[in-house]
């Protein structure tokens, strides 16, 4: 790093942003508006152009040798076909088609895998009744070609064809977004924290195999520690993106020196001239003095956080600002509270109130509350754990559609009392 923070913050907004363009492309749409096929007098000449502009034969011979040749080594990469190289074609074959098939098989879900196993067995054979149907008529006969079931099995072994090389690219895309997942995962501190009579721990459950979640504790020095909740618009790979980029700008302006409300308005700026105009991010910042508990933080319009303290209902950390990258001149306001010894605070993210079950009815705040308030005296990690199978089991056979954070931090032990009063009815 240079000795320019500005410029070092500059070079990683540019080169993110960069990147998030390219990966952006590959998702934008092929095919522009104005040459969309449409009921007007030009509708053929658009199929037309549809069905046969890019085709060549040299993208045919490629289909069949390349693609073809490369999808078998990619499904075959981890099959063991060394025994096999002694036997005669006849043997080997068959017994290698066989092994290819258990092994991509096992990469299937259960019910993909009987389905999987069914058009196998079925278009293989359709294939054995039409050849036999062809040594009994003679191969030189020109019947068995124009019938209908012919036909049906051309179209069903092409399809086949494409979409085992659908399942190759996809594969090859989940195995890239399994790396992703472990260097997103590596760069969240998902090891409890103990320090100075402080104990932090955190879990989070993204809706994909990465996500756009993002919490974060940093040590800031001469007993002060950094608490950061944060939550990307959108999911899996561009939110995961974004995730990064808020972490590496989060830390390059904690480096330099910017603290509080100055540092959210630096990170706001940021942001906002960095990220694509339809993103925004929420997100919860504070600051932590371990030895006198004093809590001065930041809400740029993220879910409240749960401030449990002995003997008292919970209390909410409300939003001291807007949400970050939509306004590039937006202020913020700090706000302090003290945990005392025993107090606790429960971080969370929006995945975890609007996960909803299958008559799309929502968890929501009051489903939260009630179990913080019933369970909130439980160890971190069991209340943290416990809440991810509440939501889970509220949510029923509907898989939550947004990813799910969790931080608690606890201020020394908590001593027993009575249970907290309910909340007043509003």
């Amino acid at each position: 790093m240079s000795r320019d923070p500005v410029a070092d913050l500059t070079a990683l907004a540019e080169k993110s942003r960069e990147r998030f363009e390219v990966f952006a492309q590959r998702f934008a749409p092929r095919t522009r508006r104005s040459e969309r096929p449409a009921l007007t007098e030009d509708y053929w000449e658009s199929l037309r152009q549809l069905f046969t502009r890019d085709v060549t034969p040299e993208g045919l011979r490629s289909l069949l040798q390349r693609e073809a040749q490369d999808s078998f080594r990619f499904l075959a990469r981890e099959v063991d076909l060394e025994d096999l190289s002694g036997l005669p074609g006849y043997r080997r074959h068959p017994r290698a088609l066989w092994r290819l098939f258990l092994a991509v098989s096992y990469r299937l879900s259960p019910w993909r895998r009987v389905l999987f196993a069914a058009a196998v067995l079925f278009l293989a054979g359709g294939w054995l009744g039409f050849l036999m149907h062809v040594l009994q008529v003679g191969p030189f006969s020109l019947e068995p070609v124009f019938t209908t079931q012919t036909w049906l099995l051309a179209a069903a072994t092409a399809l086949f064809f494409v979409l085992v090389l659908e399942l190759r690219d996809k594969l090859g895309l989940k195995g890239d977004l399994e790396v992703a997942r472990q260097i997103q995962f590596g760069l969240l501190p998902f090891q409890p924290i103990e320090r100075d009579g402080i104990a932090i721990a955190t879990t989070m459950r993204p809706a994909n195999t990465v996500g756009g979640d993002y919490f974060d504790v940093i040590d800031l020095g001469e007993g002060r520690l950094a608490l950061a909740v944060g939550d990307v618009a959108g999911k899996a790979m561009p939110a995961a993106l974004l995730m990064a980029l808020l972490q590496g700008s989060l830390r390059t302006l904690l480096s330099a020196g910017f603290r509080g409300e100055e540092l959210i308005s630096k990170l706001n700026a940021h942001l906002h001239a960095n990220i694509p105009s339809n993103r925004l991010v929420t997100f919860f910042y504070a600051e932590l003095d371990t030895a006198t508990g004093t809590l001065r933080y930041v809400n740029a319009g993220h879910n409240p956080p749960f401030l449990l303290a002995t003997g008292q209902p919970p209390a909410r950390l409300g939003a001291t600002g807007i949400v970050l990258g939509v306004v590039a001149s937006s202020t913020y306001e700090a706000m302090e509270v003290v945990l005392e010894p025993g107090d606790r605070l429960l971080l969370y993210t929006d995945g975890v109130t609007e996960a909803a079950n299958p008559s799309d009815e929502e968890y929501g705040d009051g489903r939260l509350e009630a179990y913080v308030r019933d369970r909130g005296s439980e160890p971190g990690r069991q209340l943290l754990d416990g809440i991810v199978a509440d939501v889970l089991r509220f949510c029923g056979v509907a898989r939550p559609h947004d990813d799910m954070t969790l931080m608690c931090l606890d201020r020394g032990s908590r001593p027993p009392g009575p249970p907290a009063p309910a909340s007043p009815e509003p």
